[in-house]
């Protein structure tokens, strides 16, 4: 099979390794890719918001599967153009993907459907939304979470302990528009409390095959302080995610959301993840995704396990919508534990073009997903984005997966390079994050 796969950051470079591993592959290429892709596939030129000129390219190579990483590409239709092309290509349409590039379509789903998510309300007008803050002032009604309704990188939403913090994420978010046109509307959310989890799972429409369950960590800083990422480290599996749990989620979220975008006349193919709080009265919806999350992916893949392991069969047979004929993935007893790299002043601004050392240093069975790097015309790897890589450790328990994956990072150089330190320390005796 010739694959072609769409984006060009850390999550695609997983993908990219995760493919090159199946039998079926005889070509693959990468568009645009890293510096990292690079050294699996063929990386071509092209800007995934170009749908057309994408769907040309890959009907001009005589492609047998697009794979959709990015959430914009697939909020803005490219799922359909390769479609009209007569193309093969993993993911949803975009009515089906907005289930993640419009949270307040997203939400309305779930609550006329009974699907377990918080409350909220929707707000077009800033007055309107900043009088409803007034009034949960005077109730004492806080925390209360803050959502731009659009794609926004993983860095629209805004958890808001008092009415100041709240009003000024408002105002950023609908009058000063710091992110776009994503802010046009808000929602304002119940706040939830309790563990989060990361689970995603595959699905042509009728069938779901849940995968390896992970917890990320979005903000900058150790603690979860500092701002909102598109993430900074994850893990998988979580010691909490039992197998009842499990089935709870598919029982009571999973199945029960394919069935109402089906009747919303959005029928889902491709990847649905799910962002879970697991709170006292059971498991509900922060948000749904529409595609392969990062930095999960980049956790989740490694463990498959098997001659079910093969992620491209498995793709494959979700986008001919025959997916009931495969057997479901099997999971590695392993654990993973992946830390992010990245540049200084991130998800602020930063600079680039900083030459990157120590790779070559690292334990052979660690693994580095490349996001923001790219060669230079001598060959030199330098930062390229915000993020710019993620160090996967193996371990038969976590303790040993999350020292490996710090000892190796720790390897690894570039001018402003930084890291969180608490990734999955949560899951060590005598840690805590």
């Amino acid at each position: 099979m010739r694959v072609l796969v769409i984006g060009g950051g850390a999550r695609e470079h997983a993908l990219c390794w995760a493919v090159s591993r199946s039998p079926l592959l005889t070509a693959l290429y990468c568009a645009p890719g890293n510096g990292g892709t690079a050294q699996l596939a063929t990386n071509v030129p092209l800007n995934p918001m170009e749908f057309a000129a994408c769907a040309e390219w890959a009907a001009g190579h005589a492609i047998d599967l697009t794979i959709i990483g990015p959430d914009d590409p697939l909020g803005g239709g490219i799922v359909d153009i390769f479609a009209a092309h007569g193309l093969k290509v993993f993911g949803p349409t975009a009515a089906a993907a907005r289930i993640e590039s419009s949270k307040a379509w997203a939400k309305q789903l779930l609550l006329d459907n009974g699907i377990p998510t918080a409350q909220a309300t929707r707000f077009t007008d800033y007055a309107a939304a900043e009088a409803a803050l007034r009034e949960r002032e005077t109730k004492g009604a806080f925390p209360v979470v803050i959502k731009a309704d659009g794609l926004a990188a993983g860095k629209g939403v805004v958890i808001a302990h008092d009415a100041e913090t709240a009003r000024q994420a408002l105002e950023d978010i609908m009058v000063r528009q710091t992110l776009g046109a994503a802010g046009n509307s808000v929602l304002l959310e119940e706040y939830l409390e309790g563990p989060e989890l990361s689970l995603f799972a595959l699905t042509d429409g009728a069938t779901v095959y849940p995968l390896a369950p992970a917890c990320d960590y979005k903000r900058a800083l150790d603690g979860d302080e500092g701002p909102n990422t598109g993430g900074m480290g994850a893990y998988s599996p979580p010691g909490f995610a039992t197998r009842d749990l499990l089935a709870e989620i598919e029982s009571r979220i999973l199945r029960p959301t394919m069935r109402a975008l089906a009747t919303a006349g959005a029928p889902f193919r491709g990847l649905l993840y799910a962002g879970l709080m697991l709170t006292s009265a059971g498991p509900q919806v922060i948000e749904f995704n529409a595609r392969f999350g990062d930095p999960e992916t980049q956790v989740v893949l490694p463990r498959l396990d098997g001659d079910e392991g093969d992620l491209l069969a498995l793709l494959l047979a979700t986008a001919e919508g025959r997916l009931a004929a495969m057997p479901a993935p099997t999971w590695s007893s392993s654990v993973t534990c992946g830390v992010v790299a990245a540049s200084a002043g991130y998800p602020g601004p930063f600079e680039k073009g900083k030459p990157i050392t120590g790779l070559d240093t690292l334990d052979a069975d660690v693994l580095v997903f490349h996001a923001g790097t790219q060669r230079t015309g001598d060959g030199q790897l330098v930062t390229a984005g915000g993020r710019v890589l993620t160090v996967v450790a193996r371990g038969n328990d976590m303790a040993s997966a999350r020292a490996h994956a710090y000892a190796n990072i720790a390897r690894i150089h570039f001018d402003g390079m930084r890291w969180r330190n608490d990734i999955a320390a949560r899951e060590v005796v005598g840690h805590s994050d």
